[in-house]
Formats: C-alpha cells, structure tokens, sequence
C-alpha cells in the first residue's frame, strides 16, 4: 500500500488528464512550488504545466551583442589581406 508521500509524488511526477481538470488548482499551485507538472492522456505524456518565470527562461533568445558587422571587424581576421581573384572556369570540352 503507498504512503501518503509517495503517492503524491507519482501523482507530481504525472498527473492523469482527467484528475488534472478536476484538482487544477493543485497542479497550478504545484507548478509555481515544486516545479513542472505533466499531463498524461492514454498513458502518454501529452503537456507540462509550468510557471511563467519557467517558460521565459525556457524560451528567451540569448541576447546578442552587437551586429553582424561589428562581429566582422572584431574578428581576429579583420583586415587580413586576402586574394579572391580566380580564374573563369569554361568548363571542359565536349564532343557533342
């Protein structure tokens, strides 16, 4: 037989769809205190219920400093003299 404990730490780990409608306010109060919440449905995990500040963190862009430009002319290469003249290439002959 589960303790208490245990239970509601499988019942953290994944909650069934249909009790996580019923006792919704305990899984948003969960979210916010212990962390992500799943949702299954049939027997698989379909979603995760997490706070705000989470998914922010989870989904913010790393802000870039600085243009494309600017990462150029701070490149360790910047100003390397470089030859880019080629030769035009006809292609070889083909008998047709």
């Amino acid at each position: 037989m589960e303790t208490g404990a245990k239970r509601a730490k499988v019942e953290n780990e994944a909650w069934q769809l249909q009790a996580a409608k019923a006792r919704f306010s305990e899984v948003f109060r969960l979210a916010r205190s212990q962390g992500p919440q799943w949702v299954t449905r049939s027997g698989k995990e379909a979603v995760v219920v997490l706070a705000s500040e989470e998914f922010e963190r989870l989904t913010r862009r790393k802000k870039q400093s600085g243009s494309l430009v600017e990462f150029f002319a701070n490149s360790p290469l910047a100003g390397l003299e470089l030859n880019l003249d080629r030769e035009p290439d006809f292609g070889r002959p083909v008998d047709l």
